[in-house]
């Protein structure tokens, strides 16, 4: 029998530890191959660890709410034949070094989830915020502390749960969700280091505005999510310079097409057949013709992506935003494109994405049209540069021309909006893009295999 060492995989390149949350599997029990093991959570997501092995657990590293650093072993399983022991006990003198993180740094990530950016960002100042501190705090307690502007004193006194009365995520959103709203300013301003204000010159004391509220008004606390989706918006109208070109499409011949095959498709291949994966397609093309709207501006260098991995925004339940890559997406014919949108767009909902599907996206795409919209102008996703948001689409009257003469017709249209980042992409490569992708819809091929 021999053993195999289960190790923290790579979260990120922004992400040097995690915390064990909750053991699913215990010592002697049975494990198969992608069975759930452990549940962890980062300062970026909370996700389970699967095993890669068959064999029986014979030993765990850590106990819960415990910090595991990236490449530590968390896990002993015995399995059949030899295993890989002497390469853990390299691994354990010689621990994975924990990257630096540097906030001058760009995230190398390309992360179009609103999660991931902003809470690296702010990694550091957390950091340094309770090194001070002699109790513990996991990444992932630290970051919601600091979103919801509770203080280290204030976090000092809340009850924890954990091991050695460590604080867990639990505890900490238990008490912000018992906690006035309204209470939660004071905390901060009461704990604001008195030496700060006498080595600064005086200044006049700014009393912070109040609501004005009516009879049936409401005041609302933003949630963590709310809070990371509006400093990512923000950050990026500051960081692009951001244009916009508009083209209508007249996507009829694409309508009916699709109306003659949705439903074999659905019998051929159990899958629902949408706008969505039939837009991506052509943008798709699109960026093969012009790679240039398929890069990041990094500094003064311009990355041109060798891969095409499409970001698809998509809304949740809750009315906030996630956006979930399909890597390699002009691998894919139309059948894995369909499948690869429709398994996102369910998982996305029901909160089960992983990690790395939510990270690596070089050009995004919106279909707003869900929500009524004929057009809009959407905001790029740092550090990609460009985004096509897609409009509603309606039935119009149109002029239509023939050998014969022309003609007023019904036609069924859509409006592209196509934002781009005017620091590299000029109007003329813009508009010409956003063209194109009009061009392959408009002239759609019915020999495309599905």
């Amino acid at each position: 029998m021999g053993q195999y060492h289960l190790k923290l995989p790579k979260m990120g390149e922004s992400v040097a530890e995690a915390t064990v949350t909750k053991w699913l599997k215990q010592v002697g029990d049975a494990v198969s191959l992608d069975d759930p093991i452990v549940e962890i959570a980062t300062d970026k997501v909370d996700t389970d660890v699967t095993s890669e092995v068959e064999g029986v657990i014979l030993e765990q590293r850590f106990k819960e709410n415990e910090v595991v650093q990236i490449g530590e072993v968390l896990v002993v399983i015995e399995i059949e034949g030899e295993g890989d022991e002497t390469e853990t006990k390299e691994v354990e003198t010689q621990p994975t070094p924990v990257p630096e993180l540097k906030e001058e740094i760009p995230p190398t990530e390309e992360v179009v989830t609103v999660l991931e950016e902003e809470i690296s960002t702010g990694e550091s100042t957390v950091q340094t915020a309770f090194e001070s501190s002699d109790r513990f705090y996991s990444p992932l307690v630290r970051n919601i502390a600091k979103e919801e502007g509770i203080s280290q004193a204030v976090l000092d006194q809340i009850p924890g749960t954990g091991k050695d009365q460590r604080l867990t995520k639990t505890d900490l959103l238990n008490y912000i969700k018992n906690k006035p709203s309204l209470e939660k300013r004071p905390l901060v301003e009461e704990t604001q280091a008195p030496q700060t204000k006498a080595a600064n010159p005086p200044i006049p004391e700014r009393i912070p505005s109040q609501p004005s509220l009516g009879g049936g008004d409401q005041i609302l606390e933003m949630s963590r999510m709310e809070k990371l989706i509006s400093k990512h918006m923000k950050s990026s109208l500051e960081t692009s310079a951001h244009v916009q070109s508009f083209i209508e499409v007249d996507v009829t011949h694409l309508w009916d097409w699709r109306e003659q095959v949705k439903a074999s498709f659905l019998k051929r291949e159990g899958e629902k057949l949408t706008f969505t994966p039939l837009f991506m397609t052509a943008i798709i093309k699109a960026l093969r013709d012009y790679p240039a709207l398929n890069s990041s501006l990094e500094g003064d260098k311009i990355i041109i992506k060798k891969d095409i991995n499409l970001g698809m925004a998509t809304a949740l339940s809750d009315g906030n935003l996630i956006v979930p890559v399909i890597k390699n997406a002009d691998h894919l014919n139309l059948v894995g494109l369909t499948k690869s949108v429709n398994d996102l767009a369910t998982r996305a909902r029901k909160n089960n994405l992983k990690p790395e599907e939510i990270q690596d996206g070089t050009y995004t795409f919106t279909n707003i049209g869900n929500f009524g919209s004929i057009m809009g102008t959407p905001i790029i996703n740092q550090p990609q540069v460009g985004i096509l948001a897609i409009g509603v689409i309606r039935k119009m009257p149109a002029v239509i021309e023939t050998p014969k003469g022309d003609f007023i017709g019904i036609r069924r249209k859509v409006v592209l909006s196509h934002s781009y980042d005017h620091r590299i992409i000029n109007g003329a490569t813009g508009g010409m893009f956003v063209k194109r992708v009009a061009e392959y819809l408009e002239n759609w091929d019915e020999t495309l295999p599905y």
